[in-house]
Order: C-alpha cells, then structure tokens, then sequence
C-alpha cells in the first residue's frame, strides 16, 4: 500500500513538473488569425505588457532625440536608457511571466539588458554612429518580436 502511495505521488510530482515546464516555455498562447502566435492575457496583464513596450519606446525616443541635438545631453540619455533596463524587468509579476512564451521572455530580456549596456556606452562616450548601431539592433528585435506575436485575452 505504502509502495503504491509512493509511486502515485512520484507520477503526479513528475506530470506536475512536466506541465509546468511546458507553459513555461510555451506559455498561454494560440495561433492568431493573421497566422502570428497570440499570446493569451487576462485584459489588465495586456495592459501592463502594452505600458512596458510603449515605455521602452519612450527609452528609444530620449536617445534618438539626444543623438539629434548638436551638444547631446548625455546624462539625459543615459537615464533614457536606463529606465528601460534590467530594473524595469525586476518586478514583473511571475504568474504574467508564466504565461509569456521563452522566446518572447528571451527578447525582452535581451532588449532590457541591452538598455543599461546603451546607457554605459553613453557614459563612455561611444561614437553617435555607435549608439546607432546599438539601437539598431534592438529596434531590429522589437520588430522581429512584432512580426512573430500579438496579444490576446484569455476568454
């Protein structure tokens, strides 16, 4: 009896560890009907998600506007991109994460990590056309995320 217990509850431990694995990597998603993959939200974590993006956006933005001025505002910059970085990722909440797909998760967090690297390299100074080419490639991944999904909510 006690050996039977045992393995009933070694099986449900592992299925449990298997699912949780799979939404994790999958996440709450669908197939879109413009052949994207959606990702499923409860309509305020959509919002939150949407919010991150457009405050990324804005990051972009104080950059790209400091590089236009003749005398670039450096610390103006700096600090553009530095609240897009890895801090703003921190406090997202796990069961929003649980329901993100693992490339997605990937993106963001590279495009969040590569923020406090833009807001170094203005520190140090790096070239106009160097801070180009930084931005450049994260714009290229925020359009590639953007050709690959689409938000949903969950019914």
């Amino acid at each position: 009896m006690k050996h039977g217990f045992c393995l009933v509850a070694l099986v449900l431990w592992i299925a449990t560890l298997a699912a949780a694995g799979w939404f994790f990597v999958k996440g709450w998603t669908a197939t879109g009907t413009d052949g994207r993959t959606e990702i499923l939200l409860a309509p305020a974590e959509r919002d939150q998600v949407l919010a991150e993006m457009r405050h990324l956006l804005k990051a972009v933005d104080g950059v790209v506007r400091g590089l236009s001025e003749p005398q670039p505002d450096r610390r103006a910059m700096e600090s553009a991109a530095r609240a897009a970085g890895m801090e703003m990722a921190a406090d997202v909440e796990p069961v929003l994460m649980a329901k993100l797909p693992l490339p997605f998760k990937q993106l963001g967090m590279s495009i969040h990590k590569d923020m406090d690297g833009l807001a170094d390299a203005i520190v140090q100074n790096e070239t106009p056309q160097q801070l180009l080419k930084r931005l450049s490639s994260m714009t290229a991944r925020c359009t590639a995320c953007h050709d690959m999904y689409r938000f949903g909510t969950a019914q």
